[in-house]
This record gives C-alpha cells, sequence and structure tokens, in this order.
C-alpha cells in the first residue's frame, strides 16, 4: 500500500508533463477506445500539418491514415522521452516527406541552412500588408499562398507550417523536426523572404 501511496505523486507528475499518457499506457492494455480517443485529437491537427507540406489533400488523408497506423503498430517503442504528440507528428512530417520524394526526386528537395563561421545567417523580413488595391477573398489569397508555398523546399516548408501556421514556438519545431533552434529560425526566415518575393505583386511594405 505505502508503496502505491508513493508512485502516485510520480504518475500523477507525468500525466500533466503529458496529458496524453492514460490513453496511451490504456492502449496498450488493450483499450481500443483509448486509441480512438487519441485518433480523436490529433486527426485536425496532422492534416492541417500534412496538408500544409504535400499541399494534396490526398495524400494528407493517406499520411495520416499512415501515421497513426504506424504510431498504433509501434506504441511499445514510444519510451516516453518526449511527448506523445511530438512523437505522434514526427511520424506524420516523416511521412510527408516520403510523399514528396515519390513526386520528385529527393536530390531536389535537399536544403540546409546557411551559416557563416559557424552561426546562422539570418535575414531580417519586415511584416507585409495587404494592397488596397488588391485584397482578395480569404479562399483566393488562400489558394495564391498554396501556390506560393509549393515553391518552397519541404526542408523551408515545414518550418513555416509548424512556426506560422501552426504557431509552434520555436524549440517546439526544432525538437519535432530534430533541428537544432537557430536552424528554424534560418529556414524561417529564408521562408518568409521567398515567401514576400512570391507574393510581392500582392503585398507591399508599409509606406
Amino acid at each position: 500500500m505505502q508503496a502505491t501511496i508513493a508512485e502516485r505523486p510520480k504518475s500523477l507528475a507525468l500525466a500533466v508533463v503529458d496529458p496524453d499518457l492514460p490513453l496511451v499506457h490504456a492502449t496498450r492494455n488493450g483499450d481500443v477506445s483509448a486509441f480512438e480517443e487519441l485518433v480523436k485529437r490529433y486527426d485536425r491537427r496532422l492534416y492541417r500539418i500534412a496538408e500544409g507540406i504535400t499541399h494534396s489533400d490526398e495524400d494528407a488523408e493517406e499520411v495520416v491514415q499512415m501515421a497513426f497506423l504506424k504510431a498504433y503498430q509501434n506504441l511499445n517503442r514510444f519510451q516516453g522521452s518526449a511527448k506523445f504528440s511530438t512523437w505522434l507528428i514526427r511520424i506524420a512530417i516523416n511521412e510527408s516527406f516520403m510523399k514528396l520524394r515519390k513526386r520528385q526526386r529527393a536530390e531536389k528537395f535537399i536544403d540546409y541552412a546557411v551559416e557563416r563561421d559557424g552561426e546562422a545567417f539570418l535575414v531580417d523580413v519586415a511584416d507585409w500588408r495587404p494592397s488596397p488595391e488588391t485584397l482578395f477573398s480569404a479562399s483566393e489569397f488562400r489558394e495564391i499562398l498554396i501556390n506560393s508555398l509549393q515553391k518552397l523546399t519541404p526542408a523551408l516548408r515545414a518550418v513555416f507550417v509548424l512556426r506560422d501556421m501552426e504557431e509552434y514556438s520555436p524549440g517546439e519545431t526544432a525538437e519535432l523536426l530534430k533541428i537544432t533552434s537557430t536552424t528554424v529560425r534560418t529556414r524561417l526566415s529564408r521562408a518568409r523572404l521567398k515567401l514576400r518575393e512570391e507574393l510581392s505583386k500582392y503585398f507591399k511594405k508599409p509606406e
């Protein structure tokens, strides 16, 4: 009894750090409904990330299905060193990149952070402001943005999707992509710069 009481604070602490752990443990013990709850929690988020990287509804749906399937099949390998959501999103990101590699040769998607003397060369990108004479409806602008994002390399696109669209912090984005926070900042600056160039005919700097 004493051992059980002593373990409760640790279990509660783990649940606070990662609220998905109780569902993970329940799934491991054969509770299928627990995994269904995890699917409900992260289905839409995984889809948004996958669609942002692949720019294909069909590919995004397949990525989400495969990510959950692989997570379920490999749940015993989840060690808890990172949050379950981080582990799951990494699987989805990897599946998204695999989809892209099937479309084109992998060499076209390689991207490296620009570094000088070991320090990242960051570009300060000014805020954009809609030009009054070129305002678009939300759907029209979404199409323009999607077309522009497709011209980014997957490495830049993934950082942009996670930071500016899903609003993950630099540290969270670095953890998800297994890169440094400095590389996250570098790639985000490059992504924003390239997007500004693509959208320059629709947007202009504030005077």
